[in-house]
């Protein structure tokens, strides 16, 4: 991906280094940490990835326990590169957004992007990198422990700076349907085809309108987007189950691999929100 290595984003919020804080609700609390050690410990880095995204999962949907963030202002260094490739993703997405919203109605608000590391407060409550990077609707907040990347690529596979790219794509995903109203859908279905796997679902083709924007504008590499396609495959839930033992489609909360690569196709391909409607298909 074709980017700015100087770039700095004004809405990059570097919590990096400051520790996990206090307890509270939510994912964390006091045996918080406990839980995660035990958890990584017996089943591994993806096992941990689908016990606790599922709960991450459900708090998006539902909107959390509002808590309180701290803010401390950072500079980021010059050499920390992935940080600054974050906050580029971050502004040419926020910036297509800007534009692309209100052509739909609803005019667009600009989403954060906080780094930490471990640990840290959301107002959905206590957030921790196991989790893998996530949104949180109630204070309009992407959190991201910028390991996930090293995990993506050294435990999952999953190479390219573009398969990155899409994964900051994915989580502004969300804030999209936040805006647009679409997290107050819900789908009678369960497990493989209910609400959280269609909610993921979409905000991976939303990410695909964004991609498909980027290549209008001259910005994507060849083998960019087979590398965001590949890495949406390896994060399906059947890939990741099937990592650690056991598929079982009931508890599904992103959708398998099929799915996810073909919703991101979805949307890179049209360029047009409006093939998004995951709460509409008949399949997903």
């Amino acid at each position: 991906m074709k980017w700015d290595q100087g770039h700095e984003s004004d809405d990059i919020v570097d919590r990096r280094g400051e520790g996990g804080g206090g307890g509270g609700g939510g994912l964390g609390g006091a045996g918080g940490g406990l839980l995660f050690f035990l958890l990584r410990f017996k089943y591994g880095w993806i096992a941990v990835l689908l016990i606790l995204g599922a709960v991450a999962v459900q708090r998006m949907l539902s909107g959390g326990a509002t808590g309180t963030t701290s803010e401390t202002s950072h500079v980021i260094p010059a050499n920390d590169t992935q940080a600054h490739f974050v906050g580029f993703v971050l502004d040419d997405a926020q910036k297509f957004w800007e534009h692309e919203l209100p052509q739909h109605g609803t005019d667009y608000r600009h989403a954060k992007l906080v780094l930490f590391t471990d640990q840290t407060q959301t107002g959905c409550g206590f957030g921790d990198a196991a989790t893998g990077p996530f949104y949180c609707p109630t204070d309009e907040r992407v959190y991201i422990d910028l390991g996930f990347f090293h995990l993506l690529e050294a435990k999952l596979g999953a190479h390219g700076d573009f398969a990155r790219a899409y994964v900051v794509a994915h989580e502004l995903g969300h804030h999209v349907q936040k805006l647009l109203g679409h997290m107050n859908e819900r789908s009678s279905a369960r497990g493989a085809t209910g609400t959280s796997v269609r909610t993921e679902l979409q905000a991976d083709c939303y990410a695909g309108v964004w991609a498909h924007s980027a290549k209008a504008r001259g910005e994507l590499d060849p083998g960019d987007i087979e590398s965001a396609l590949d890495a949406a495959s390896r994060i399906g839930d059947d890939v990741l189950q099937q990592e650690s033992g056991r598929v079982r489609p009931e508890s599904f909360t992103h959708g398998t691999a099929a799915q996810r690569r073909t919703w991101l196709a979805r949307g890179f391909q049209s360029g047009d929100m409006k093939q998004c409607d995951t709460f509409a298909a008949a399949t997903l």
